[in-house]
């Protein structure tokens, strides 16, 4: 493995750069000394002391022609790309990893590659998402894997055979809900409800929950796009975090019906909790695209298209879900990383810099 220069932390290279996590974790990187590259399908930066890598994981040869050069000590991954079936998550994003790490492989510059995974690990891929038997709440990092094809057991097979291979470290982090600061991100929740609730108040509408009636009345927990970048920065730098797989969300727990009414009341919005069933977002929310664009137009905002900045289809999955989900950190503490987030407040805040940059009103 190559000698990681004196001058600075070493050579990162971010993969999913412009994403929820991403971007989180390269701004990180830049602020403890990295010499950070980020690599995304737009060639974009996130960051300005971010040098862009264009390339796209589906392009094995492309790949390899971006990446000459590149030689990174520390490697994130935090993008996928969802498929219409498993098989297909399984082709596609177990492939990416397999894929990038080729491309890396002749320069034998790797010394940590963190892959950013998620609960679907506990729970399931999407086509058996809580069925059969799943373990106890909440869910501990040893746990069996379950008895069915998951995109994200393929994409550590493809990694431990990789540091196998080429003998780095690696460490994988199971996130929760993310709640970050990103937009034409397939997952964020955050700045789904923002834009939710923004055509509610421009519509007159009530901020119904759209969800099941378990996530209305049951703990549930989410992570902090910031906590996950420093838990992946952690695990790079720490021997304790060598070789290990760990959970990753902010340490507290809420219910909806507690947090529902507070989001309301930031957008000064009328609310209506759970009433017989759900009443889901993909629903309510269809046909909005030339409501967002005179929304956007009205109040100046910089995203007129609402899909770049709403993923309906997540927070449905995530708030109709008829199963507990509730996380253990004790490894992660029992580690060194005590990092926590107050859910509240990172719900908030975050929603404040999509206020700030002008993506909602």
């Amino acid at each position: 493995m190559a000698e990681t220069p004196s001058t600075t932390p070493g050579r990162a290279l971010v993969v999913g750069a412009t994403g929820i996590v991403g971007q989180a974790v390269a701004a990180r990187l830049v602020a403890e000394g990295w010499e950070t590259y980020g690599l995304s399908r737009s060639g974009s930066t996130p960051h300005p002391d971010v040098i862009p890598v264009r390339a796209d994981l589906s392009d094995p040869e492309g790949l390899a022609a971006a990446l000459d050069g590149v030689a990174p000590q520390l490697v994130t991954i935090t993008a996928w790309t969802r498929m219409e079936t498993e098989s297909e998550n399984i082709r596609v994003n177990g492939g990416a990893v397999r894929d990038l790490l080729a491309a890396l492989s002749p320069a034998g510059s790797v010394d940590h590659v963190a892959l950013m995974t998620g609960l679907k690990h506990y729970l399931g891929p999407f086509e058996a998402y809580g069925q059969g038997t799943m373990p106890d709440t909440p869910f501990r990092e040893d746990e069996e894997r379950l008895p069915y094809p998951n995109f994200y057991y393929a994409q550590e097979d493809e990694l431990f055979a990789a540091a196998e291979r080429d003998d780095f470290t690696w460490s994988v982090h199971r996130s929760h809900t993310v709640l970050g600061f990103a937009t034409g991100n397939a997952m964020n929740m955050v700045a789904t409800l923002c834009a939710y609730a923004s055509l509610c108040r421009e519509l007159g509408r009530p901020f119904v929950f759209p969800g099941s009636e378990r996530q209305w009345n049951g703990l549930t927990d989410v992570t902090d796009a910031d906590l996950l970048a420093g838990q992946m920065t952690w695990a790079a730098r720490t021997p304790a975090g060598h070789d290990q797989a760990f959970n990753t969300v902010n340490g507290d727990v809420f219910r909806w019906r507690w947090l529902w009414p507070q989001i309301a009341a930031w957008f000064d919005l009328p609310w209506e909790g759970f009433v017989d069933a759900p009443r889901t977002l993909e629903a309510s929310m269809a046909g909005m695209e030339e409501a967002w664009r005179a929304l956007a137009a009205k109040h100046d905002l910089v995203e007129p298209e609402l899909a770049r900045v709403a993923s309906w289809w997540h927070s449905d999955a995530d708030l109709g879900r008829e199963i507990e989900v509730v996380t253990d950190m004790n490894k992660s503490r029992a580690a060194g990383f005590s990092a926590t987030r107050d859910s509240r407040a990172s719900f908030f805040e975050h929603a404040q810099r999509y206020r700030d940059a002008r993506i909602i009103p």
